[in-house]
């Protein structure tokens, strides 16, 4: 799971060369080794575990610059794996000594190189998986990887083809095991039926000697009697003599067939002979028939083979005949655009090999001239589109320097249409200013700093011109707020907006400056009705006058625990 192969045809060598490393477990401590092997005693509960490699875990790979095998064409087995994990590196390192390990394709090649083996090499591996020392060599047990493949549909293929076989040998397998079967049924009923014939003849046994027992425990009847006796012995004795004639009789006929069987045995030899003969003569001459059509069939190979061997020439005069035909044109085109170049042939002296060497000359350099500036088809195209783009941005230039020059003239109207603009309303809000002030007997002065983006403002709350204009932070709390009150109002008259809000503009001020301020914001409402104000106040609105205009809301008051004033928010509009 943790490595990886460079070349994954190298994946046999190094299975064989690792074994069962490939399925080792690496642990830092002796305590995780302990519970590996729980885990593995519920999964493994008989038969052979996988093996554990106890080892402190590091973050670093070993150097092996000194004791590893560095050799310019063959890699080692650490350096054609891709361990990213260096716990996994190192453990491979101190169990196998794979830095020492040569990957060396070719066998002859592998036995040559460790004929004398490099600096630091103990071994070397085939892609046949076989390892080699020294003096000596193993040939690998297995022919195929089983855990280091690359190619995962060639695997799946190899082993849907294993199956496949091992399918096709249990069904031989079973056809076998039922033919078995049936021999085991057939023996077993022969078996059956020799028990029974055993157990008739041991009957028939049983009851033979029983006979024979009985017939020696008889006694010999003797008989007082001996003429009839004599007379079946005379009897006897007739037929006896009758029967030696009949033998007589019949071994002289056996005499005369026998040596009829031994004539008719000797033409039979004859015959014999003679058909071996016959069929010697016949093997001979089928000898003679076969070795005529050896011959025949040689002769119809040969003859097979010339015909080809005259359809190729045939085909080659065909390709060669076309190729003539090819390089005429050719000359014929090339002789016209001579012609077209130079209309006049030219004799020249030099061969044909020396102008052949010179055009590959101006070849080669036309050749090195593309490969060092380019095509000069691509070359002129680029220039061609280059070109276009060049006008088209030149005529954008162009057109975006006219659209400029008319922003910046616009820009500039506008900006002398703003600063006449400005100008005029800070007029205006001075106008207003001084006109509002004036109203209670003030005078004062708005300074707008266009430049520092400043506004100063001054008032004199004294009698004509005996007082001096004195800044907004020298005044009183009513004055400050009568001031503010025209400020805003003389704001209000530059500005644009349906509604105006003003709150608590009336905290500081005294009856006199209220009421001077509460009817110049209403006869401002009063002459702009198509705009709304809303003024909130603390203060009893009580004494403005009725009007339809004039909306007056007053709120309840606070819940705040302790005696305090009750206040009231009027909103005029």
């Amino acid at each position: 799971y943790c490595i990886s192969l460079k070349d994954p045809q190298m994946a046999l060598a190094v299975e064989v060369c690792l074994k069962g490393q490939l399925q080792a477990f690496a642990c830092d401590n002796h305590k995780d080794e302990n519970v590996l092997q729980g885990l593995m005693a519920r999964v493994f509960p008989s038969g052979q575990r996988p093996g554990i490699i106890t080892s402190r875990f590091l973050d670093r790979v070993h150097d092996t610059s000194r004791r590893g095998v560095d050799h310019p064409t063959y890699p080692s087995v650490l350096q054609s794996l891709e361990v990213e994990d260096p716990v996994v590196a190192n453990c491979l390192i101190d169990q196998r000594g794979i830095e020492r390990i040569l990957l060396i394709k070719n066998a002859a090649e592998a036995r040559a190189v460790m004929a004398k083996p490099p600096r630091n090499c103990t071994q070397a591996f085939s892609v046949e998986g076989d390892q080699i020392f020294e003096n000596r060599s193993w040939s690998a047990e297995q022919s195929r990887p089983n855990f280091l493949f690359g190619d995962v549909e060639e695997e799946i293929r190899h082993l849907q083809r294993e199956m496949e076989n091992q399918t096709a040998q249990v069904g031989c397998y079973q056809q076998r095991k039922q033919k078995v079967e049936e021999d085991i049924g057939k023996n077993e009923d022969l078996l059956k039926k020799a028990h029974v014939e055993q157990k008739k003849t041991q009957g028939k046994e049983r009851k033979l000697q029983l006979e024979l027992t009985e017939l020696q425990n008889m006694e010999e009847l003797q008989s007082e009697d001996l003429q009839p006796l004599e007379e079946d012995l005379e009897e006897v004795v007739g037929k006896i003599a009758s029967q030696q004639a009949q033998c007589e009789e019949a071994r002289a006929q056996m005499a005369q067939l026998k040596a009829n069987f031994e004539e008719a045995e000797q033409q039979d030899r004859k015959l014999k002979d003679q058909i071996s003969a016959m069929a010697e003569e016949a093997d001979s001459m089928k000898e003679d028939l076969t070795n005529s059509d050896q011959e025949v069939m040689k002769c119809k190979h040969h003859s097979k083979h010339y015909e080809e061997k005259r359809k190729t020439h045939l085909d080659n005069i065909l390709a060669l005949q076309a190729s003539l035909e090819g390089q005429e044109y050719e000359l014929a085109a090339s002789v016209t655009k001579a012609t077209e170049i130079c209309p006049e042939r030219l004799e020249v002296r030099r061969t044909a090999r020396n102008l052949d060497n010179e055009i590959n000359l101006v070849k080669t350099k036309i050749t090195t001239q593309q490969a060092q500036q380019g095509n000069r088809e691509e070359i002129v195209k680029q220039y061609k589109e280059a070109y276009e783009k060049y006008k088209d941005t030149a005529q954008q230039m162009k057109c975006l320097k006219s659209f400029i020059r008319t922003l910046n003239q616009i820009i500039t109207d506008r900006l002398k249409a703003y600063n006449s603009l400005r100008s005029m309303l800070s007029a205006r809000c001075k106008y207003y200013f001084d006109s509002l002030l004036f109203q209670r007997g003030y005078t004062g002065s708005m300074t707008f700093n266009h430049n520092d983006e400043t506004l100063f403002i001054s008032v004199q709350p004294g009698e004509g011109d005996k007082a001096e204009l004195s800044d907004m932070r020298s005044l009183s709390g009513g004055e400050r707020s009568f001031s503010t009150v025209c400020f805003v109002l003389s704001l209000w008259a530059i500005t644009e907006a349906p509604f105006r809000c003003l709150d608590e503009f009336d905290v500081y001020m005294d009856m006199v400056n209220r009421r001077i301020s509460m009817d110049m914001m209403l006869k401002i409402a009063d002459s702009q009705r198509y705009r709304q104000f809303v003024f909130l106040t603390p203060q009893s609105m009580s004494s403005l006058p009725e009007s339809k205009f004039i909306r007056i809301l007053r709120m309840k008051d606070p819940e705040r625990g302790s005696q305090d004033q009750a206040s009231s928010r009027e909103d005029p509009a």
